[in-house]
């Protein structure tokens, strides 16, 4: 298979531009195997499981991770998107224009500093802040909600939609920080779907998977050829281990809450099909043919076209069965990408 083989032309009014109300997205079901696809909404997504089945969702928490600083020097502007703190007061980041950037130069946030400590390839820089609380600090008051390039806001300038942004771009199960994009299936949960789902006897599994600035990023034909992508880091506790390893045993289904979530499970699962609790660092990447060890169905948005999310989901369902769902989707006005619909694949 190619890359091109995961293309499909998408109308430019069908990308989400603001998320609805959580619980009043649509949701397009999708049987894995054979079947039409079924159209209806979000709010009856717990009719469609079955009690002693596993909801597993990701409960990292959205930094705001795009921040505008000013060279000292010159006073012109960088962009800097932020990856991950990898000790503590120093960050991974993307910066733009990086060129203009100089080991040892510092950067002013208000009236605050960060030093570049290292250049490297593609963008990527490091920075030092004061401390790992410092740069925190500097990070919520100074940073802005990291959407994706496709949701159109003039981050340079103060934005009436960045303080619901700031809300809405962060699912409900958001607890531990540490992503630069939202695992976007999560949004579309309610607190009344949540009662719903317990009072299906469904249970909702919380692991964690931090999703790092590599979502953003076009696949290349080394990442396509290597097929690994960016590391990012997870974390499955011992009692969502078992949950999970119970639910297995008694024959019940796993249905994993995003892509995020499908990587962290198959990437945690041992040679044997255990699935290991633990934290730990994946480059999973997911394309037709694998062989899923622990998912059983799949909650997710709707993705770009010939990316490595689009591709985990065509391993579920087959190419050309996704394919001609999304063709269904975009005829029927289905809203995609992050603040978009759902789609159920069971």
């Amino acid at each position: 298979m190619r890359i091109e083989d995961f293309d499909f032309h998408l109308p430019l009014e069908r990308i989400a531009q603001k998320a609805k109300p959580r619980g009043y997205s649509r949701l397009l079901v999708l049987p894995k195997i054979q079947g039409a696809a079924i159209h209806t909404s979000f709010r009856s997504v717990s009719h469609w499981l079955k009690k002693e089945d596993c909801l597993v969702v990701n409960d990292t928490k959205v930094i705001p991770a795009r921040l505008y600083a000013l060279k000292v020097e010159t006073q012109a502007q960088i962009e800097l998107m932020l990856h991950r703190e990898i000790e503590p007061g120093l960050w991974e980041a993307l910066a733009r224009p990086c060129c203009r950037l100089k080991p040892g130069m510092e950067l002013k946030l208000g009236r605050e500093c960060v030093r570049v400590k290292a250049i490297h390839e593609r963008g990527q820089v490091l920075l030092r802040f004061a401390s790992s609380a410092a740069g925190k600090r500097i990070i919520q008051k100074h940073g802005i909600t990291p959407l994706p390039p496709y949701i159109c806001r003039d981050f340079r300038a103060p934005n009436a939609n960045e303080k619901k942004d700031r809300q809405r771009y962060q699912t409900l199960f958001a607890a531990k920080a540490g992503s630069v994009a939202a695992p976007t299936a999560g949004l579309h949960f309610s607190s009344k779907i949540l009662t719903d789902l317990q009072a299906g006897g469904i249970h909702v599994v919380p692991v964690t998977l931090h999703v790092g600035w590599g979502t953003f990023a076009p696949l290349s034909k080394e990442t396509w050829k290597q097929k690994k992508l960016h590391p990012e880091r997870y974390s499955i506790s011992p009692e969502a281990a078992n949950r999970i390893r119970k639910c297995r045993e008694q024959g019940k289904r796993v249905i994993a809450c995003g892509t995020t979530v499908a990587r962290t499970l198959e990437a945690a699962t041992a040679p044997d099909g255990t699935l290991r609790s633990g934290s730990g660092e994946t480059d999973i990447f997911i394309t037709p043919g694998y062989r899923w060890k622990q998912v059983n169905g799949l909650l997710t948005n709707f993705h770009l076209p010939k990316s490595s999310l689009f591709m985990l989901v065509s391993a579920l369902v087959t190419r050309e069965r996704l394919l001609n769902a999304y063709q269904t989707a975009i005829r029927e006005k289905y809203r995609f990408y992050s603040y978009g619909d759902a789609m159920l694949c069971i």
